[in-house]
């Protein structure tokens, strides 16, 4: 949009005549095409424009067609030609313009916050930065529920919802929305205001909604003593849409694990479940559920705290001080113990005590009590001159009653030891064993001595079993000893090879035996070798001699039996100035021996002589 006569361009045309030579060089220029839009100068070849306020909106790009003619542009010139394409910028010369003056919008009353209620346009013919607008809300009932934004990418008003909507108070909304560009170019100022208006106007539409409570939350008291079943407090919630729901309550159990209250379903009444303490807890917060009968999907929630308040339900108690300790030197009327009460109640004007002796011993010789000011009692002693070893521990018992409506008592009983102290007045002892046994011992010296004992006893133990084990006798007297048992075989005898096996003649007479004798009984695994027999055994030989010399034969033998066997030798051995008195190596019976030889032995066997001699004169008989 430029005055008339604003420079577009120049252009120059080159001639290779000699300049100098006539009008062959001189060149004139104009418009074949391009007017009444442009014009040219002849000379300069300098382009402008012809016609005033041109509108790139209306048309934005020309061809203009030049002519560049020698000879001056006289008859007989040679001209040639171009094109120029002129295109015209943009300026901010036209405001933005809504497409409609009223814009209808239609929403849900349970859209949320932030939501996009819809959108609108306002246009502008020019481009680029010329083109960017703002909108902003100036008027309407809704300025306070919806705002406007620009997208910068499509160059619209997106409008959203600043509040929640409710159908049942207001169904509908009307906003006065104004479009103005960014920036204005001062040199079109007075084209008027760069801006346009639009009305919207937002219908709300009715959307099935959760019930509502009366309240956001819920404070309710209840006192400790309140029976079981009783009313605490009602909840209340209502339907918000124009078709009323019916309404259920019920308790979110997650927060009442112990399952102390109730709620009715229909009416929001809730109850005591079980017995409160205040002691134990105060608060209880729970949640109730409010639920739509006809759709199950809309579900409120609301918190409910209950506080227990404070019945006077607790008697007083002795706070720490359960056991006192007294001197055996102390005086009369000296303060053993201040103790002092606790009471789990918490009444608002506050905790005061009364202390006094139990009835059947309120005239106490030993003790008295003695009030504080400040809701405590000093214990004093009677008399002095205690004494351990006649008793060392004295129980008194103290009734505490509280100030409460109505008032709660217990009785206390206070232990008082007596116990030995310095001259200071520090404990020393409470002991009665420590007062007799001046003299103790130490834990690890009492450790140590029993010790000691434990290991004289065990040394004891083991030299006793040692002795009895030193005593036992050799021989065996237990059930398998073999000459106390019968022992029964069922082979059958040999017969004459049985008699035949060993050579008793061999252990009657050891001089008989004068070399090795085979067993008869088995036959040898291996072929024995007879063996160089012993020399003949001297007449001195004994029997202990006779034994080894058979024990040596038993035991290079290879055909002997490889176990244990008895072996009954009936050699009586040689030495003997009487002789043998065995039968078994004559051939004489006893009616052909003389036995008269015995009365010659001495008085040992005049006995033996007697009764032989008896024998003898039977036989004459």
């Amino acid at each position: 949009m430029k005055r008339i006569g604003t420079s577009v361009m120049g252009i120059t045309a080159t001639d290779a005549d000699d300049p100098v030579y006539g009008n062959s060089a001189k060149l004139v220029y104009s418009i074949l095409e391009g007017q009444p839009y442009f014009s040219i100068e002849p000379h300069t070849g300098i382009i402008r424009t012809a016609l005033p306020n041109m509108d790139r909106e209306a048309r934005e790009e020309y061809l203009v067609v030049i002519q560049a003619k020698d000879m001056g542009g006289h008859m007989g010139g040679l001209s040639g030609t171009t094109t120029v394409t002129v295109t015209l910028t943009d300026v901010n010369d036209n405001p933005p313009k809504f497409t409609q003056s009223l814009y209808h919008l239609s929403v849900l009353e349970d859209m949320a916050v932030g939501d996009v209620a819809g959108r609108v346009k306002a246009n502008d013919r020019d481009l680029g930065q010329n083109a960017r607008s703002l909108y902003e809300i100036i008027d309407g009932d809704g300025m306070d529920v919806f705002e406007i934004t620009t997208d910068s990418q499509t160059q619209e008003g997106v409008v959203t919802l600043k509040k929640p909507l409710d159908f049942e108070t207001k169904r509908s909304y009307t906003l006065k929305v104004e479009a103005g560009n960014a920036h204005i170019d001062p040199r079109f100022i007075s084209k008027g205001p760069f801006k346009d208006t639009a009305a919207v106007k937002i219908t709300v539409e009715d959307a099935d909604e959760p019930p509502v409570f009366s309240l956001p939350a819920y404070f309710l008291e209840v006192r400790e003593s309140v029976n079981v079943g009783s009313d605490i407090g009602q909840i209340m919630a209502r339907d918000p849409d124009i078709v009323i729901s019916p309404i259920r309550y019920s308790i979110d159990r997650h927060t009442d694990l112990e399952r102390l209250f109730n709620i009715n379903a229909d009416d929001g009444k809730i109850t005591l479940a079980k017995p409160l303490d205040r002691e134990t807890e105060v608060w209880h917060n729970i949640t109730v559920i409010a639920t739509e009968t006809r759709n199950h999907s809309q579900v409120s929630r609301v918190p409910v705290a209950i506080k227990v308040l404070d019945v006077n339900d607790n008697a007083p108690e002795l706070a720490s001080q359960t056991e006192a300790y007294l001197c055996e030197n102390g005086k009369s009327g000296q303060v053993i113990q201040t103790v002092s009460a606790t009471d789990k109640d918490d009444p608002k004007a506050g905790q005061y005590f009364f202390y006094n002796l139990a009835p059947e011993i309120s005239r106490n010789p030993n003790f008295t009590i003695k009030n504080n000011a400040d809701n405590s009692v000093s214990i004093l002693a009677r008399h002095s001159g205690f004494s351990r070893q006649k008793q060392d521990i004295y129980f008194l018992p103290i009734i505490i009653s509280d100030s409460g409506n109505p008032p709660m008592s217990s009785t206390n009983t206070l232990t008082i030891r007596v116990c030995g102290c310095s001259t200071d007045g520090t404990v020393q002892s409470c002991n009665v064993e420590a007062f007799v046994l001046p003299i103790g011992l130490s834990m690890g010296a009492l450790i140590a001595i029993l010790a000691c004992i434990i290991l004289l006893l065990v040394i004891v133990v083991l030299f006793v079993t040692l002795r009895r084990h030193k005593n036992e006798p050799l021989i065996i007297k237990d059930d398998e000893d073999v000459r106390e048992n019968i022992i029964r075989y069922d082979d059958e005898g040999g017969g004459e090879e049985d008699t035949e096996a060993f050579d008793i003649a061999t252990l009657q007479n050891p001089d008989g035996f004068n070399g090795f004798l085979p067993r008869k009984d088995i036959k040898p695994d291996l072929q024995y070798v007879p063996r160089q027999s012993l020399p003949p055994v001297l007449n001195g030989v004994d029997v202990d001699e006779f034994i080894n010399v058979r024990l040596h034969d038993a035991d290079i033998d290879p055909t002997a039996p490889p176990y244990d066997s008895i072996q009954i030798y009936g050699y009586e051995g040689r030495g003997s100035t009487a002789g043998s008195l065995s039968s078994l190596e004559t051939t004489s019976t006893d009616s052909e021996q003389n036995f008269d030889y015995l009365k010659e032995w001495g008085p040992r066997f005049k006995k033996l002589g007697d009764m032989y001699a008896v024998g003898e004169t039977d036989r004459e008989t």
